[in-house]
């Protein structure tokens, strides 16, 4: 839970100090919209016996579920869902970050809504779900490259295509680093539990996970700065802050499945992609993502979902039936993976489009100009980050 508020911080810290409360409370919201419906339909029809596609309501409203374990693992289910229903949470808190500071609040809760129903759960399904297509082919993902990331990158993609440019587009500087900061640290700490944890055990799978996540964000945030340095002439906090992120969302797929060495490969490979990623994106297109979601969780889940591919072994998971194609030379989960990066990231780019234009014959997507202009703080809320932004009388 640590971790949709820490995103918030990240989030807020990054854009114009006139729309940082709209862009904490976009963020905020999710705990309580999407945990409702989690709770409803989300955990069943992620997690009960469905077909390849998606589950059905045998736990609607949580029924049956108080008294049952999960699996063999000797867990509560009911712990399970509550922290299954944390990755559906921040899932589509991230996408806010493509279309920042100039969202109608109002469509947004719609969008949400729809999309935690139409993309988050059938791919969580495919992937986590009994009998899921993903999960039949031997596609692996560990804590979310497919589910988490590349879902939420994709549409963050498709929603800054379709939500446009700013209409005065802001420096890029941020208004408050210390912010961005704190938010990096709060998702960092928040990650342990997000990838260890979901060993649903602990012991040596967990312990592996936990130093993994350590560690590929180390590298990436080393790797991030060094490119900096070298490119720009000197080294940010931003940047590195955007590089921990790169690395964290690089080793979600494999940190139960990859060696502790492997996991800074991949950390270092996902911090140079995705830097010359942002310079690109922003260079030869008009795309506006604002916070480079896609830049950041979609080309990090691509990389760290393919490597996964690559470097998987059983030393480090003895449960997974095929090893990475670096470790056994054999093709099996690298073609897996690259199937499942494949489908995953058109099917979330192609749901966020007929999502988002659905909504917007019925709500305006958008923020009119002059609310635009004089920020979604005071416009959509009424409220200020600070009182000495608040007109004197």
């Amino acid at each position: 839970m640590l971790m949709t508020p820490g995103l918030a911080f990240f989030y807020a810290g990054m854009v114009h100090r006139k729309n940082v409360v709209s862009t904490l409370l976009q963020n905020y919201v999710a705990l309580a919209l999407v945990g409702i419906i989690w709770v409803a339909i989300g955990y069943s029809l992620v997690f009960s016996e469905g077909n390849a596609f998606i589950g059905t309501f045998e736990f609607f409203m949580l029924e049956g579920i108080a008294t049952q374990l999960y699996g063999d693992t000797g867990v509560p289910m009911m712990a399970f869902m509550a922290f299954q229903m944390m990755f559906a949470i921040i899932t589509p808190a991230l996408i806010t970050g493509a279309f920042a500071e100039r969202v109608n609040f109002k469509a947004w809760l719609v969008i949400m809504f729809v999309w935690c129903i139409a993309v988050y759960l059938p791919v969580a399904h495919w992937v986590w779900g009994p009998g899921g297509w993903i999960a039949a082919i031997g596609g692996l993902d560990f804590a979310g490259g497919l589910v988490v990331h590349i879902t939420a990158g994709f549409s963050g993609l498709a929603s800054g295509l379709l939500f446009g440019r700013r209409a005065h587009r802001p420096s890029l500087k941020p208004n408050d680093v210390t912010l961005i900061m704190l938010g990096a640290a709060l998702l960092w700490f928040g990650w342990f539990g997000f990838n260890a944890g979901s060993a649903i055990t602990s012991g040596a799978l967990a312990s592996y996970a936990f130093v993994n996540t350590l560690m590929g964000g180390a590298a990436a945030f080393l790797m991030w700065m060094v490119l900096e340095w070298k490119v720009e002439g000197r080294p940010t906090a931003v940047g590195s802050a955007v590089g921990i992120v790169v690395g964290l969302v690089a080793i979600t797929p494999a940190a139960g499945f990859v060696t502790v060495q492997s996991a800074m490969i991949i950390g270092v490979v996902a911090s140079v992609v995705a830097y010359f990623a942002v310079i690109k994106v922003r260079k030869i297109t008009h795309l506006d993502d604002a916070l480079d979601v896609f830049a950041c969780h979609g080309i990090g889940g691509v990389v760290g979902s393919i490597l996964t591919g690559l470097y998987a072994t059983k030393e480090v998971n003895p449960t997974i039936v095929n090893e990475g194609l670096f470790i056994s030379g054999k093709t099996e989960l690298f073609y897996a993976n690259l199937m499942s990066v494949g489908a995953v990231a058109a099917y979330a780019f192609v749901a966020t489009i007929v999502i988002v234009k659905l909504v917007n014959l019925f709500i305006p997507i958008r923020v009119g100009l002059e609310m635009e202009t004089h920020g979604l703080d005071a416009s959509l809320h009424g409220e200020y980050a600070r009182m000495d932004e608040e007109p004197r009388v």
